[in-house]
C-alpha cells in the first residue's frame, strides 16, 4: 500500500469576498502523478500555491506525512525543500549561472557543503540534459532550457513531491516537448508529482489520476481513461470537447 504523502481536506481560499477555492479535498500517494486540469480561473494554480504556502489558505487542512503544515512549528524553508515547485515563469536568479541557481538553495536551506551541492547540481543538470549549459546565465538560454534548469534546481533539493504550475505555458510550441520529455522521465523514475497542465496528452498518458477542477471545486477525480473516455459530469465533457 503506497503511503499518503499529502492529504488536503476542505481547503478554502478567498481573496477579499472572492472565494477561489471552495472546499477542496483529495490526497496524493507516494509515486503518484496527479494532473489537474480545468479552465483558466478554476483555481488550479491557487491550489498549488496554497499547498506550497505561497498563499495562506483561508480554511481547511493540508497534511504532509500526517503533520499539519499550517501549524506554527512548521519550518517553511524545510517544507518547501520537501515539496518543491516549478513555476510557469521559471523564477531563476538572472544574475547566477544555471549551476549556481541549483547550488544556492542546497547550501542555504539544506546546509550542504559547496562541494556536495555542486556535485548534486551537476547530477540533476545532467539528468535534464543541461550539463553543457552549467555556466550559462538565464538570458543566454531558451525558454525550454530555462525551465529544464528550474526543474534541475527543484530536483537538487531532493524533494519528496514536485508541484508543477503549468510548466509549459510560457514556452514556444517547439520547446514544450523537451520539457514534457523531462517530466515523463521523472514520472517513470517514480517521482511524486502534482501537475497543473493544459497538455492533455501528458495528463492522459503519464498521470495515474486526473483531477478536473471547475469554479473552485474538484468536479471529478479518477483515472485518465475514465476522465477522458467516460467522464461523469456534463461540465467535464464540455471542457474536453473544447480542448481535445
Amino acid at each position: 500500500m503506497m503511503e499518503e504523502i499529502i492529504k488536503i481536506t476542505e481547503l478554502k481560499k478567498s481573496f477579499g469576498k472572492n472565494e477561489i477555492l471552495k472546499g477542496i479535498t483529495f490526497s496524493v500517494k507516494q509515486g503518484e502523478v496527479v494532473s489537474i486540469i480545468g479552465s483558466s480561473g478554476s483555481g488550479k494554480s491557487t491550489l498549488l500555491r496554497c499547498i506550497n504556502l505561497l498563499e495562506t489558505p483561508t480554511n481547511g487542512e493540508i497534511m504532509f506525512h500526517d503533520k499539519n503544515i499550517m501549524a506554527n512549528d512548521i519550518k517553511l524553508s524545510q517544507y518547501r525543500a520537501s515539496v518543491g515547485m516549478v513555476f510557469q515563469q521559471f523564477n531563476l536568479f538572472n544574475n547566477m549561472t544555471a549551476l549556481e541557481n541549483c547550488v544556492v538553495g542546497q547550501m542555504k536551506v539544506l546546509n550542504r557543503s559547496r562541494a556536495e551541492a555542486v556535485e548534486n547540481a551537476n547530477k540533476f543538470l545532467g539528468l535534464v540534459g543541461m550539463a553543457q549549459y552549467a555556466a550559462a546565465k538565464p538570458h543566454q538560454l531558451s525558454g525550454g532550457q530555462k525551465q529544464r534548469v528550474a526543474i534541475a534546481r527543484t530536483l537538487s533539493m531532493n524533494p519528496e513531491v514536485i508541484l508543477f504550475d503549468e510548466p509549459t505555458s510560457a514556452l514556444d510550441p517547439e520547446m514544450v516537448g523537451e520539457v514534457l520529455t523531462v517530466m515523463r522521465n521523472l514520472a517513470i523514475s517514480g517521482f511524486t508529482m502534482l501537475v497543473v497542465t493544459h497538455e492533455m496528452s501528458f495528463a492522459k498518458d503519464v498521470s495515474n489520476r486526473v483531477i478536473f477542477m471547475d469554479n473552485g471545486i474538484v468536479l471529478e477525480d479518477a483515472e485518465p481513461k475514465v476522465i477522458f473516455n467516460n467522464p461523469k459530469e456534463a461540465r467535464t465533457r464540455e471542457f474536453l470537447s473544447r480542448v481535445l
